[in-house]
């Protein structure tokens, strides 16, 4: 077993995380998280959503965050585009970044998205090839990529499936989230076993509802995957997943990926910074166990 030598931790707080927390920051705020998160050293951050602001508040005014931070030479700045309208949006305000959301579960992309997992793959169809042409970098997200909520467990086929299309599609990077954070790292590496795609164009995105996000992100690291998604403090959760906790917190990925001796370029004194602000905020207590220990909190 050869674990990769470098890995790069997509920050999805600033996006999945603040989405599900309660409150809604102003875009003074959210702009100032970002350009704490800049300074640690992360290569790629989420920093919002085209969405309707009727469905996503927290997410609002995402144009305007994109156009307030500062960006950091070298660093990737996704917005998640979930329609033609979003896309439209994108390219208004000049953004080099996409992502597209889509499932692997009829069900949950229905309530998710009010759609089918092929309409869906049509909308994103109607847009990518266009976002290639112009030169952007696009990410695919495909949701209960182990289990949904409402059918359960989902074959590893199912998600190989989405995965292939959105590969055909023209996607540069595919991440499989464990929406609802059930998963173990057995079913982690079924899932990952002769998918049909080169293991460097796939992240995985795990929720610690059930404690098990670091063990199953070092059962990816087993399978060659060297792209992890977290969210600083644990933040978020899932709107549309009932009972889903946090996002595994960026804090423990980079405190295991340490102890590993695999590099990530991240400083966690500044991470722990950027946390720390984010908390106070959002007047919140952190999930992440590093995060607590470094903090000296009991």
């Amino acid at each position: 077993m050869v674990l990769p030598k470098n890995v790069k931790i997509v920050e999805v707080g600033p996006r999945d995380g603040l989405q599900a927390e309660p409150l809604t920051l102003s875009v003074a705020t959210r702009i100032e998280f970002i350009n704490l998160l800049s300074e640690t050293g992360l290569k790629a951050i989420e920093a919002g959503s085209f969405v309707s602001p009727k469905w996503v508040p927290q997410l609002a005014e995402s144009d305007k965050i994109f156009q307030g931070i500062t960006k950091k030479e070298g660093t990737d700045y996704s917005l998640l585009v979930p329609n033609i309208k979003g896309y439209e949006s994108a390219l208004k305000n000049n953004v080099h970044s996409i992502a597209v959301f889509t499932a692997a579960s009829e069900t949950f992309c229905q309530k998710n998205m009010n759609t089918s997992i092929e309409e869906s793959l049509h909308t994103f169809g109607s847009f990518i090839p266009d976002a290639k042409v112009k030169g952007m970098r696009v990410r695919g997200y495909v949701s209960c990529a182990i289990a949904c909520p409402f059918e359960g467990r989902i074959s590893p086929m199912r998600v190989h499936e989405v995965v292939v299309k959105l590969l055909h599609m023209g996607c540069d990077e595919i991440s499989l989230g464990d929406t609802i954070g059930v998963g173990t790292p057995r079913q982690v590496q079924a899932l990952l076993k002769d998918i049909p795609a080169p293991l460097e164009k796939l992240a995985v995105h795990f929720h610690d509802t059930y404690g098990q996000g670091i063990a199953n992100i070092y059962a990816a690291l087993e399978k060659g995957i060297s792209i992890i998604d977290s969210s600083v403090s644990g933040l978020g959760g899932c709107p549309y997943a009932p009972g889903a906790s946090g996002n595994v917190a960026t804090e423990d990925v980079v405190y295991l990926l340490n102890g590993l001796g695999i590099q990530t370029g991240i400083d966690l004194k500044k991470l722990l910074k950027a946390a720390m602000f984010i908390d106070q905020k959002l007047n919140r207590e952190t999930s992440s166990k590093a995060s607590r220990a470094l903090r000296g909190v009991k």
